[in-house]
């Protein structure tokens, strides 16, 4: 009977104590959710509140205001919210940053003529007018100086513009020319000195190297005997590939 009691009370333990691992366990998982979303709130709606409204009433819960750009709008005053990110509702903590687009108010301006300007001057003409500089992307333009100004975004006389700034699209200047060098293997190079001149090219470095006979890839069968003196064996660059007006051509050739 005593042996009965016992197992009774081992078992009666075992079972609070059971129980007791339980409300802990889920006591601890209960803390670390409050602990996770404890600081969250809504994002309120900023839109069409001040710059200075929108930044007090983040500041009050702890949020940042970042200011991503600034654009004119019909909608919206100067200094007023256009949009966000996050949207309004989205849960966020203390600590995070509101993005924000900030309007310029109503577009007052006609986008000045900057083509045919330099970079430079188009810069002072568009800060003159409260525009500013945006992209400015350059590209080889065939009778337009380096530094010109060729074509702009939005186009001159513009007066329905979004952003405060111009993109410009700018001359690097004539193309350089290429040209497909020629072949002058098994040429004599005083031939090769003449038709380099000719085109514009220079010649540069003029080595002899010995080859055995017929062992020269590229020349005419000579039945065995050597080639004669001066007759070009190598060139570089290669025959068929592109070469600028400035490019030098080497050559190496029978001794």
């Amino acid at each position: 009977m005593a042996l009965v009691q016992r197992i009774r009370a081992l078992f009666r333990l075992f079972v609070l104590f059971t129980v007791l691992v339980a409300v802990a366990l889920i006591s601890a998982i209960t803390t670390i959710r409050l602990t996770i979303h404890s600081g969250q709130e809504n994002m309120p709606d900023f839109t069409g509140a001040s710059l200075a409204e929108a930044q007090r009433r983040a500041a009050l819960m702890g949020l940042g205001v970042k200011i991503e750009d600034h654009v004119y709008s019909e909608k919206y005053p100067a200094d007023h919210i256009i949009s966000q990110i996050p949207a309004p509702g989205t849960r966020v903590k203390a600590g995070q940053d509101v993005h924000v687009l900030v309007s310029l108010g109503r577009p007052h301006i006609t986008v000045p003529d900057l083509i045919g300007s330099s970079v430079r001057a188009a810069e002072i003409t568009a800060m003159q007018r409260g525009l500013a500089l945006g992209d400015v992307a350059k590209i080889h333009w065939t009778g337009a100086a380096a530094d010109q100004v060729v074509s702009q975004e939005p186009p001159p006389a513009t007066t329905d513009v979004r952003s405060p700034a111009v993109n410009l699209l700018v001359s690097a200047g004539d193309a350089t020319p290429a040209f497909v060098c020629p072949s002058f293997i098994g040429m004599n190079i005083a031939e090769a000195r003449r038709i380099a001149a000719s085109a514009g090219f220079k010649v540069g470095t003029v080595t002899p190297i010995n080859i055995a006979p017929g062992n020269s890839a590229g020349l005419p069968a000579t039945g065995g005997k050597s080639l004669p003196s001066g007759t070009i064996l190598i060139q570089r660059p290669p025959a068929g590939s592109k070469i600028a007006p400035d490019t030098v051509l080497e050559f190496q050739i029978a001794p």
